[in-house]
């Protein structure tokens, strides 16, 4: 009888790669990166937020965008339906469907009477004006006791 060495840690690797293969094949078969729009937020001079969603594949249609409650939230849904028929062919239809959501909270310096939105080549830009900060009102400090 041969002498084995034993290894108590086997186990737990057999299991690592369990989790890992376990994990890649749950997130293999996620909707693609379409449907999971990637989004910047950033300001211009101090007077502007500028929000941008990648939707690839969308239309402006296809997008709304609210302001309400201090939130700004963008919603994409986007429906396809392609049908083919023929005479040698079997009746088909391919139907897809991508959706996405993003939602941030304002300023509340943010102008929500004042959003603008804009669709061009697949991006949408959501332009939020900020309103000018009241300056802090300097308080004389006088010399001596109360009046």
């Amino acid at each position: 009888m041969a002498i084995v060495r034993w290894d108590p840690f086997a186990g737990l690797t057999s299991l690592h790669s369990q989790l890992d293969d376990m994990f890649n094949n749950f997130f293999s078969s996620m909707p693609t990166a379409q449907a999971l729009s990637a989004m910047d937020v950033y300001t211009e001079d101090d007077k502007t937020l500028v929000a941008e969603v990648h939707a690839p594949g969308f239309t402006k249609d296809d997008i709304e965008v609210n302001v309400h409650n201090g939130m700004l939230e963008i919603k994409g849904e986007k429906h396809d339906k392609e049908e083919e028929g023929g005479k040698k062919r079997k009746y088909m239809v391919r139907e897809s469907h991508a959706t996405f959501y993003r939602s941030i909270a304002l300023p509340k310096t943010a102008d929500a009477d004042k959003v603008e939105a804009h669709f061009e080549n697949g991006v949408l830009e959501v332009r939020i004006p900020l309103k000018e900060l009241p300056s802090p009102k300097r308080v004389a400090i006088s010399d001596g006791k109360k009046k």
